[in-house]
């Protein structure tokens, strides 16, 4: 097990300025990379909000415009309040390093659970969103689905291995279409006063209300919480701050402002078209689809949006594998998750904290069998958890700092607080029984797993005494303990390397009782007297078949005879030219190392001999 040994606040793979800027993302980049998730949302945000006031009847869809806008207004202090974050946090790890440093360490790590469910639910939910649009418009290739989410999944995986720029440069050209082909698509039914085709909605049932004429609050909340669903991966551009070119918050920033304005531009447009075209949720036909035949009509440009949004729905599952390896980074270093996390590969890569979401959401695709129903009632919960916890945290950060405008700024994260901590609510218990409770379940659960790491990281670094000034180094006499069953090369490199290792050194054989055994044993230590190497050889009898606990014991009592003497146990092991001719050795070194790791505090030096 590997400790970090930086000072606290010292990032552990701490570089020279400017190293690595070319792997880093611009503004536009950064859209492209981080903002996918938000983007794609307009495709099931505006859907989610029809579906709610459709219980109303057409009246309750009169309504619509209204969420909407709740929801874009919602969207702007979210954005505002982010691009603070920005600027106080550089550092990354949006809501996580906001509780950290305002709201104590217990409520960082819930902000930071919430955020980890929701990114890794996030990949899962986007890969069998897009295969499903994929299903809609091949239903032949239904069944394969499954292997669709897998594949998409390692594409996805695989690209950003190779670094979060080259993630950014491989999406950018999605992004433009499906943000464009909306773009041009409210543009275009602004200047019609009826829809063009209602060919795609045509012979599906309305799921309507007929008899419902009142619309109560609940009811508008219940829309205005499932709208929230299209401000998810907002949050994505203030985790990732590191991964900007510098000056970073300054591009975070501009990227957070950009990412708000499209995507309120989006949300809000086509609500004005659900309501300019009165707009009816069917069965079996996205809202989404409806409007661009409305629209456009049933031709080419209506299956451009089509295959673009189904492309990108598949694809904003990279917003988590944008932030979330940031995220885990951050409690890598403050200890609440494995160290190896914060280890950076080339191209400014956390393969870890890609790899990890990626398997998790592996096992929640095969869980579900590819279905986006069986995934999306888990959804959305953390990312509002998420943003109440920043809120507020915000709020203190106002009242702590009392910068000029302090009020109005607190003010402003106080009533975004309020707003997503009702849709937090409001969507947890609308979802429950649909299967929110894992959430409810799971979230205690990770935050309980933090805590286990850091304690145990806590246990490591008293014992190593880390903060402290240790001892001086002083040289001990030493003993080196070299396994041997034969005489070879391999035994004068072992007992050579030995030699230049210590004060002492002793070479041991396992006997065993058998016949075949002793008479080998008689002829290596025959052999042994003739070669005459200096170093006394050691006969270890074992009743049973063993080989490694009869090293361990012996290193036990030398080092309990001698407590003064610093033992090293050297394992003299081949290594073969070819890969696979490592099937061919018998393991004996391993067996013996394993053994002696378990059973003492001996040193383990494993020497490697190369037969190339």
């Amino acid at each position: 097990m590997s400790v970090l040994t930086t000072a606290p606040g010292t990032p552990a793979d701490e570089e020279p300025p400017d190293a690595g800027e070319r792997h880093r993302l611009t503004a536009v980049t950064g859209l492209a990379a981080l903002s996918l998730d938000a983007m794609a949302s307009v495709a099931y945000g505006p859907e989610a909000i029809v579906l709610v006031l459709a219980a109303a009847g057409a009246h309750g869809l009169g309504f619509t415009l209204p969420v909407t806008l709740a929801i874009a207004a919602l969207l702007a202090v979210l954005v505002a309040s982010y691009r603070q974050v920005i600027a106080a946090f550089p550092d990354g790890g949006g809501s996580y390093a906001v509780a950290r440093t305002n709201l104590g360490r217990r409520t960082s790590l819930i902000a930071a659970g919430s955020l980890v469910l929701d990114y890794v639910l996030n990949v899962a939910v986007a890969v069998t969103a897009g295969v499903a649009a994929l299903t809609s418009v091949f239903p032949a290739l239904y069944d394969d689905r499954l292997w669709l989410c897998l594949a998409v999944l390692a594409l996805i995986t695989a690209v950003n291995l190779r670094g979060i720029v080259e993630s950014a440069r491989a999406f950018i050209v999605p992004t433009v279409v499906f943000v464009g082909s909306i773009l041009v698509l409210i543009v275009v039914g602004l200047f019609r006063s009826e829809p063009v085709s209602t060919a795609t909605a045509a012979g599906h049932a309305s799921v309507l209300a007929d008899d419902a004429t009142t619309v109560g609050a609940l009811l508008l909340l219940k829309a205005f919480a499932s709208g929230c669903a299209a401000l998810t991966g907002v949050e994505a551009i203030a985790n990732a701050v590191p991964s900007f070119r510098v000056p970073r918050a300054r591009r975070a920033q501009h990227a957070e402002v950009a990412l708000g304005a499209v995507l309120g531009v989006m949300l809000i447009g086509l609500s004005v078209l659900i309501s300019r075209f009165h707009l009816q949720p069917v069965e079996g036909v996205t809202v989404l689809a409806q409007l661009a035949d409305a629209s456009l009509g049933h031709n080419w440009a209506f299956y451009v949006i089509q295959f673009a949004t189904m492309i990108l729905l598949a694809l904003s599952a990279n917003t988590s594998f944008g932030g979330l390896p940031v995220l885990l980074k951050l409690l890598a270093r403050d200890n609440h998750l494995p160290h190896v996390f914060a280890l950076k590969a080339d191209r400014q890569v956390h393969r870890h904290g890609v790899l990890a979401p990626a398997a998790v959401s592996t096992v929640l695709i095969v869980f579900s069998g590819g279905d986006t129903n069986t995934l999306v009632p888990l959804f959305a919960i953390g990312v509002f958890v998420g943003f109440t916890i920043a809120q507020v945290g915000m709020v203190r950060h106002w009242r702590t700092e009392r910068g000029p405008r302090w009020r109005g700024k607190a003010l402003l994260n106080g009533f975004g607080g309020l707003l997503t901590g009702v849709a937090a609510v409001v969507v947890t218990a609308t979802k429950f029984e649909e299967g929110a409770w894992l959430i409810v379940i799971a979230l205690p659960l990770l935050v309980v797993a933090f805590e286990a790491v850091h304690r145990a990281y806590a246990r490591i670094g008293e014992r190593l005494g880390l903060g402290r000034v240790p001892e001086h180094p002083h040289r001990d006499r030493s003993v080196v303990i070299v396994p041997v069953s034969s005489l070879s090369r391999l035994t004068s490199e072992a007992l050579t390397a030995a030699a230049s290792l210590g004060d002492e050194v002793r070479a041991v054989t396992v006997c065993h009782p058998d016949p075949e055994d002793r008479s080998a044993l008689h002829a290596l230590e025959r052999s042994w007297a003739e070669w005459d190497p200096g170093v006394p050889l050691v006969r270890l009898s074992s009743e049973r078949r063993a080989l490694g606990r009869p090293i361990a014991a012996y290193v036990r009592d030398v080092m309990a005879s001698e407590p003064a003497a610093r033992v090293t146990v050297l394992i003299p092991e081949t290594e073969p030219e070819r890969l696979w001719q490592r099937l061919l050795q018998n393991q004996r070194g391993a067996v013996v190392a394993h053994a002696v790791r378990k059973e003492t505090d001996a040193v383990i030096c494993r020497l490697r001999f190369r037969l190339f």
